[in-house]
């Protein structure tokens, strides 16, 4: 009898286990014998290995074989566990050496001719085996760059089955792969603040949203710039820091989507998916271990909902714990996942269903009755608005705005206002686990940071009258900390508190702000 062993990882949702895989081969009737919790991908990794073994000019062991994958509880699934078990299975079969593979975490496709294929996930999976005491790793080639962003770890990459036994046999000694370079998650540049012509409000609107990470729901006519706006407010949001860049780079690792070169991710996610996604896709879900959604794939970056409205109404709802606790926890048969989703959330959406609703000049062209305008905007259910710091309501653009063609400040100049915002608001929260305002909770921002009675007297009003709720309440607090950051207030002032309720559906009355260099 003779054993092999080699280690692996095995990564449900975001969380990660070293897994030992153990492989006896002893005498008997030839035969193969998995024994572990495993999807059908990985029962049937038998065949894809022993091909590969032929096909690099190894020797399959005629003999019975049987492998272990410890712990026997932690469920596994995917094909990244087929190098470590070839490597295990030629150790028992004394065709590399036991002592190479003491303490190196493998892994890797392997391709029925010996090719070793880039998995997904493999940068979680390294973080975890780091944190884990494990430093030595052999991964494909086309996953040595993301692998090598883990600080501490010792990364060596191959093509080929037949390649990586000959360095374990110590026959060729790997070359150091190039250092990666920040690869940015779109290559393309984000259209430019510039070319939305008027909408001052939706652009302050967008301003603030990006400095303080707020929540915002655009309503308006058809072609009023809703979209343009949305499809902008991503180059309004400052680069990632390091640590974020790891968080979003782990996470677009594993859903596949990383770019190309497997660089570190430096710009924050957009995301935009139809309005017939179902709730699986967007929040994630799937039959046995639930997959991120598009929630999570926008993680530290914006989710935009175009036609808000259309989206099935328990996607909607869906969003609400979400967007409180920047987590979502799925449960399925095969485990319990919990992913971060830590988004901004931009909706959108007309004011009925028909073109000619909420057209100024055509406002008696709209066919919709007052039972179907209530209705349709009666799809986002109240604790969602509720959820949503900003709530804009776009008109349509004047014809002298068209035609003198005007334009408004770049993106270059709002983002350099929302960085210095977001410079005050850090080193307010320093010491704090929040790094902008849209994530302190209510109570924590009433308690350490109260604003004078002088300028919360126009808010305490509105109390007074039940017209704002107690969510509602905290969410104009949160906008007035970041309105008084982007003008250089050490507090916000009655005015920053005015502007705020303005945003979130008052009446709006802008005010100009001297913000200093």
């Amino acid at each position: 009898m003779a054993l092999g062993r080699a280690l692996s990882v095995s990564l449900v949702g975001v969380n990660v286990d070293v897994v030992e895989v153990v492989v006896d081969v002893a005498n008997g009737l030839p035969g193969f014998t998995l024994s572990a919790l495993t999807d059908r991908v990985l029962t049937q990794l038998v065949n894809r290995i022993r091909s590969a073994v032929s096909n690099s000019g190894e020797i399959w062991p005629s003999r019975k074989i049987t492998v272990a994958l410890s712990p026997a509880t932690v469920p596994r699934a995917g094909s990244a566990f087929d190098l470590a078990v070839t490597c295990a299975l030629l150790a028992a079969a004394d065709a590399v050496p036991v002592e190479r593979l003491r303490d190196l975490v493998v892994l890797g496709e392997l391709g029925i001719d010996g090719s070793v294929r880039p998995v997904t996930g493999v940068l979680p999976s390294v973080i975890g085996a780091v944190r884990n005491g494990r430093t030595r790793f052999a991964v494909p080639r086309g996953n040595v760059r993301e692998a090598r962003l883990v600080p501490g770890a010792d990364v060596v990459g191959f093509s080929h089955l037949a390649e990586l036994c000959a360095w374990l046999r110590g026959e060729i000694d790997m070359l150091p792969e190039p250092e990666p370079e920040p690869v940015p998650l779109d290559a393309k540049p984000h259209p430019d603040f510039a070319e939305v012509l008027g909408q001052a409000r939706g652009r302050r609107a967008m301003e603030v949203a990006a400095a303080g990470g707020h929540h915002i729901f655009l309503t308006g006519s058809p072609g009023v710039g809703k979209t343009m706006l949305a499809e902008r407010l991503p180059g309004l949001l400052p680069d990632l820091t390091d640590e974020e860049a790891l968080e979003v780079t782990a996470m677009q690792s594993l859903v596949g989507a990383l770019p190309p070169g497997g660089g570190l991710v430096t710009r924050p996610p957009y995301c935009a998916p139809h309005h017939t996604s179902t709730t699986a896709a967007v929040v994630g879900g799937g039959n046995r271990i639930a997959a991120p959604g598009l929630i999570s794939r926008s993680h530290r970056g914006v989710l935009f909902l175009d036609e808000a409205p259309e989206f099935a109404r328990p996607v909607l709802d869906a969003l609400r714990q979400p967007l409180e606790t920047g987590h979502v926890t799925i449960a399925r048969a095969g485990g319990v996942v919990t992913y971060p989703c830590r988004f901004l959330l931009v909706l959108a959406a007309n004011p009925c269903p028909c073109v000619a609703g909420g057209q100024v000049a055509d406002a008696s062209l709209c066919r919709c009755n007052a039972v179907t305008r209530r209705n349709y905007q009666s799809r986002l259910s109240g604790p969602l608005r509720d959820r949503i710091d900003l709530l804009v309501e776009l008109e349509s653009v004047s014809r002298s705005v068209l035609t003198e063609g005007a334009t408004g400040e770049s993106t270059t100049v709002v983002r350099a206002r929302v960085e210095a915002a977001r410079d005050r608001a850090r080193h307010r929260l320093r010491g704090t686990p929040w790094s902008t305002v849209g994530e302190i909770p209510g109570p924590t921002l009433r308690r350490r940071w109260p604003i004078s009675t002088a300028a919360m007297r126009p808010l305490l009003a509105l109390v007074d009258r039940k017209t704002v709720s107690t969510r509602g309440y905290d969410r104009v607090l949160r906008v007035a900390w970041t309105i008084a950051d982007l003008a250089g207030h050490d507090q916000p002032t009655a005015q920053d508190v005015e502007e705020s309720w303005a945003l979130r559906g008052g009446k709006w009355t802008p005010q100009p702000y001297e913000v200093p260099a």
